[in-house]
């Protein structure tokens, strides 16, 4: 089915995805393309309307990403924010320069006409400002249709052309009334119709997998995270029994959480379900090792080692499945497109796989690729995958193996599991689980002195780490009240061998990360 498309375009802004899932919520499609994409192509993708984003430099750095005047010409309805706001101006024939005060944080704009943009919000409203540049003269034929007392410009538009400008950031959640300023640019402005619903994409996307695999094998390697269990629940409706499903189960998973993948995908769907238990095999790989990123990348090497063996037992021929979601295409190898790479490497991406050159299938599958997380939750409720699995919160693809902090053992991992399972256990009970987006425990290689009985002990440390957060862009520590905190330190002390001390991370994001390794 084609749909109308939304295009954003990437300047090097953190929040690129984050536009584009606010962009999905209101029911239309889009795509994130690098602000390198030729015009020539923007324009064979006919889209209906395009949002530059945000980014880290200047307009006026000759070696900042900027763009062609031309695409201001093709009728199409532009929303610039932040950078794409300055590159605008910039481009048309505007001013830009340094702030003599930036911008951070929330602040109070005003709008000052009956802006398309603005309708139906408040003359005064809270915006999320981040810039220390300014647009000191709009370019001929544009008016100023916010400003805020410290920002001359806080959004412009020119009506006759429907380009439209922000200089604050209405896709994260602490812009009051930003998610109806995009709705307002995309059906007030675009004329949108919001043709993106989730029950029309799993009908054709079943469609279009019967027809592509017809009576072919399907091999999908599933890890029991949301992707790949969603993936799997598309396929299995789509081509039934056609479909083997391996899962390689490395040990790093959480307490009895194999036994649960296996049940679940074994009772639900129709499907050749082959567990694959290999936890010594990794223990053995990991010996000594402490280093995260080395972890990473042996687990990751480890698991697509003993995936490809059991296919190759199996027989290859067929097609060959993965979970990518829409990020994973953005995030795996997009390095310099935007222009200049705005953000250093903090961990590696353990998505998106080669498969080995001796082993031949007829293509790739990729049946959640065009979409982002929440809708990929959506998908798989509607396909009956137990909430369990669709809501399991984000876990890392080395599984507890980067939640143990130096060298990884059966001992830690036995630890680990089994405090975890207590901290998640006494979440659920208290009712205040739907209130945080992600809770674990971590075993960060600490030894403290202790006193249990009348004997001094020396033995292991848990960490427990909380967040709330609307989009994992920033997140804070979760305010879990003291007496759930104090029966979870309790019952670890009692019940988990070797713990002697509970500790709880009140980092927020940033400067942390949410992860701890």
């Amino acid at each position: 089915m084609k749909h109308q498309l939304c295009i954003v375009l990437d300047f090097g802004g953190q929040y690129n995805q984050l536009i584009a899932r606010r962009v999905r919520e209101c029911g239309v499609y889009c795509e994130i393309l690098s602000c390198n994409t030729p015009i020539e192509e923007i324009k064979a993708l006919n889209p209906s309307g395009i949002i530059f984003t945000g980014g880290p430099n200047s307009v006026y750095d000759e070696s900042s990403p900027h763009i062609p005047r031309e695409i201001f010409g093709l009728g199409i309805p532009i929303l610039g924010i932040c950078y794409g706001c300055q590159l605008m101006a910039y481009t048309l024939g505007g001013q830009v320069e340094s702030c003599t005060k930036s911008e951070y944080g929330k602040i109070e704009i005003s709008s000052v006409n009956d802006s398309l943009l603005f309708r139906e919000i408040p003359q005064k409203s809270v915006v999320w400002m981040s810039h220390t540049d300014y647009i000191s003269h709009i370019p001929d034929g544009f008016a100023v249709s916010a400003y805020s007392p410290d920002c001359p410009c806080a959004a412009m538009e020119n009506y006759e052309k429907k380009l439209y400008a922000v200089q604050f950031h209405p896709e994260v959640t602490h812009s009051e009334y930003g998610k109806q300023m995009l709705r307002n640019f995309l059906f007030e402005v675009c004329g949108f119709c919001g043709d993106w619903i989730v029950d029309d994409y799993i009908e054709n996307t079943v469609a279009a997998l019967r027809k592509k695999i017809g009576n072919k094998k399907v091999v999908l390697g599933l890890s029991g995270g949301v992707d790949s269990s969603v993936a799997a629940g598309l396929l299995s409706r789509a081509v039934g029994n056609q479909l083997t499903c391996v899962f390689v189960d490395q040990g790093l998973m959480r307490k009895d959480e194999g036994d649960f993948v296996e049940e679940t995908f074994t009772r639900l769907f129709d499907m050749n379900f082959i567990r694959v238990n290999c936890r010594m095999q990794f223990l053995d790989k990991l010996k000594g090792v402490t280093d995260p990123e080395e972890k990473r990348k042996i687990i990751g090497t480890e698991f697509y080692r003993v995936f490809w063996d059991k296919i190759r037992q199996e027989g290859d021929g067929g097609f060959f499945a993965q979970g990518t979601i829409y990020p994973d295409r953005i995030e795996s190898g997009r390095g310099n497109e935007s222009g200049k790479d705005s953000t250093a490497t903090i961990k590696t991406h353990h998505n998106q796989v080669g498969v080995p050159e001796d082993i031949s299938f007829d293509g790739i599958i990729e049946p959640l690729a065009d979409l982002f997380k929440d809708e990929v939750r959506m998908v798989g409720e509607k396909l009956g995958i137990p909430r369990e699995l669709v809501w399991r919160q984000p876990f890392p693809g080395p599984g507890l193996g980067v939640r143990i902090i130096g060298e990884i053992t059966e001992e830690k991992i036995r630890i680990l599991q089994d405090a975890d399972a207590v901290f998640r256990d006494e979440i659920s009970k208290s009712g205040i689980e739907s209130e945080l987006k992600q809770f674990f425990a971590v075993l960060p290689d600490v030894r403290t002195v202790g006193v249990m009985g009348d004997h001094r002990t020396y033995e292991h440390l848990i960490a427990l780490r909380a967040v709330t957060t609307d989009d994992f862009m920033t997140c804070d520590w979760a305010r879990i009240p003291f007496d759930v905190l104090e029966r979870v330190s309790s019952r670890i002390t009692n019940e988990v061998p070797d713990v002697n001390r509970v500790v709880y991370d009140i980092t927020s994001k940033p400067p942390a990360t949410v992860e701890w390794e």
